[in-house]
């Protein structure tokens, strides 16, 4: 994080280490604070509070004002209670509040659905568990957002995985951690990238213009993968071949009495 943002932080009255827990609030203590240690009017204050300073954010960000956006939409998210460490089912998808279109895919479950192997035994959220999840989810994706405009594309990509903790099918949050993973570039990222854009063409209405356009960006990213995963596993061979030379130097060898061969499954065969 930047020298600047901290100053800006800092000015802004920020006490809350949103960055240790960016997914809910602490107490005095440093306690993380979940909707059970609430009552239903402490938790009705705090996304009320939560509220009014996410749209002093977007006012914010309006006006190009990064820095200062981050910092108020991180005293939002500090309001809030902390999600949940049960694995939850979100109803419904939240809305981001910078943009006036709704982009979210309404969820629903059924009780009897079996669960698979790894799944944890799913809750359904109360009516005001929702509201904190959606408010969570809206603010972590308006942090990524700051942090995309900042250039800072890996806490984009945390951020926008936060979001997606509350809400697995928010449009928004894919969009912008598959952007920032574009950016990023390494061989992981991309890959992280074209499975959000995949999943994104399973949400998106087919023929809309952002469902042509993730069609578009797929197909796009394949040739990229395929580029960086050839890139960085030259420069692992090349890093493997000095630290091999610096020992086979002892016994009067090197790398080159043995050659690697692709094996056709993405790795390398060594014949001497």
């Amino acid at each position: 994080m930047s020298e600047k943002l901290r100053q800006t932080e800092t000015l802004a009255n920020v006490t809350e280490d949103v960055v240790k827990a960016p997914s809910g609030s602490q107490s005095p203590e440093g306690v993380p604070v979940t909707e059970s240690s609430y009552s239903d009017e402490d938790v009705q204050r705090h996304l009320d509070e939560a509220a009014e300073l996410k749209l002093e954010g977007n006012d914010k960000f309006r006006a190009q004002q990064w820095n200062d956006a981050l910092a108020t939409y991180r005293r939002a998210l500090a309001r809030l209670p902390k999600r949940p460490a049960k694995k939850v089912v979100n109803i419904s998808s939240p809305e981001d509040e910078l943009d006036s279109d709704s982009q979210g895919k309404t969820r629903s479950t059924e009780a009897d659905t079996p669960l698979t192997q790894d799944e944890d035994i799913a809750t359904i959220l109360s009516p005001l568990q929702q509201q904190c999840s959606k408010a969570r989810a809206v603010l972590n994706a308006n942090i990524a957002a700051c942090y995309v405009k900042l250039g800072e594309h890996k806490e984009a990509v945390t951020a926008s995985t936060e979001a997606l903790s509350d809400d697995p099918d928010y449009v928004k949050a894919l969009q912008r951690r598959a952007a920032s993973n574009e950016q990023i570039n390494s061989w992981s990222s991309l890959t992280s990238a074209r499975d959000d854009y995949t999943k994104l063409l399973g949400i998106l209405p087919p023929g809309t213009s952002q469902y042509i356009e993730t069609r578009r960006l797929l197909q796009a990213i394949s040739p990229r993968i395929e580029v960086a995963q050839k890139r960085e596993t030259g420069e692992m061979l090349d890093k493997l071949k000095g630290l091999g030379n610096s020992i086979l130097g002892n016994f009067g060898m090197s790398t080159d009495n043995f050659q690697f061969v692709p094996n056709g499954q993405g790795g390398y065969s060594m014949n001497f």
